[in-house]
């Protein structure tokens, strides 16, 4: 088997043109209306939840049942609830 040769005092040259363009004062504006500062290739970021309003990060749990969706999976598990024969 042949092995590839490799010279290991020779490093690789960095790349000095890169392809995206870096902001380093990016804006990112939360849902909630929180606004902070952040590195980015972006430079404004619209996002619906951050670490001021997310239930992780504040303690405070959101339930939402949108649509009755609870509702509808209790009735189709009552449905499809395998009924008992009469004899």
């Amino acid at each position: 088997m042949a092995t590839a040769q490799v010279k290991k005092d020779k490093k690789p040259e960095a790349k000095v043109e890169f392809n995206v363009k870096y902001f380093p004062a990016a804006k990112a504006t939360c849902a909630c209306g929180a606004e902070m500062t952040v590195g980015s290739t972006m430079e404004n970021i619209d996002m619906e939840i951050c670490s001021q309003c997310h239930p992780l990060f504040t303690g405070k749990e959101k339930a939402m049942d949108t649509a009755g969706r609870v509702e509808r999976f209790k009735s189709r598990a009552a449905a499809a609830a395998p009924k008992k024969a009469k004899k």
